[in-house]
């Protein structure tokens, strides 16, 4: 994961703001303005710029002449990583509803870093899959996939899809899977997933992204995934190291 002591200082501030918040329970007013800002270490006007920002993704409400309050977000997908799962599957299992929003399929050339992600020349005809993903009335993260079209077609797409590449390819069977490596990063949005998610360009958010691989060392998808602060708590179960048991 990005380390936080290399991000730019507003995008830093966005994740101490969000760490702080999470240790807040819904419903309670957080800090004054000063207070707040003076506990971050920074201005009262760059605090309230994020904290517009978190607003605006539902996480904290700002009441005139009240305070700001942390908003009840009942519907938060909590899960570990150890096991690759689609969105879709992570909330059947917890008994949440989530939707696919607005999806577009491009069939396109591959660029140089999706040749070498892929393994296939520069130029290579992918298929693109992009399309967002809603829980409680809006978009609460943004996927795209890139895939050889001998792997998937538009048509397959356009037909019973509901959101997942990875459940689709799953039941179809055919290519086996068998791993994915996926790195994590803190990023700001780009104007097309800030448009798809409805929020401010250059809000943080949380990427994934990812390679999967068939069972005979195959790379068959390249996938970017955003994830919308608030609505996603993933975690990861290690076991400690260079200890002896007797």
């Amino acid at each position: 994961m990005t380390k936080k002591n290399t991000l730019p200082p507003y995008l830093k501030l966005q994740l101490d703001l969000g760490k702080y918040i999470s240790g807040v329970k819904p419903g309670e007013r957080l800090p004054s303005e000063p207070r707040l800002a003076a506990d971050l270490g920074v201005s009262r006007s760059t605090l309230r710029e994020v904290m517009r920002i978190f607003e605006g993704q539902g996480l904290i409400r700002r009441r005139q002449g009240v305070g700001t309050f942390v908003v009840s977000n009942e519907q938060v997908i909590d899960s570990g990583l150890e096991v690759l799962e689609s969105i879709e599957s992570l909330a059947q299992r917890t008994n949440q509803a989530v939707s696919m929003g607005v999806m577009q399929i491009t069939r396109r050339d591959a660029t140089q870093e999706e040749a070498e992600a892929l393994g296939v020349d520069e130029n290579t005809i992918l298929i693109e899959v992009s399309r967002t993903i809603r829980a409680e009335g809006r978009p609460v993260a943004f996927l795209v996939d890139r895939l050889p079209r001998d792997v998937l077609t538009p048509e397959e797409l356009r037909t019973g899809f509901t959101g997942s590449v990875l459940d689709l390819l799953i039941k179809r069977g055919n290519p086996v899977l068998a791993n994915s490596r996926t790195e994590i990063r803190a990023v700001p949005a780009t104007s097309e997933v800030a448009r798809s998610l409805e929020i401010q360009r250059g809000d943080v958010l949380l990427c994934f992204v990812a390679t999967l691989y068939t069972v005979d060392g195959q790379v068959v998808d390249y996938s970017h995934s955003y994830f919308l602060p608030g609505y996603f708590r993933f975690h990861v179960v290690r076991r400690v190291g260079n200890q002896t048991l007797s």
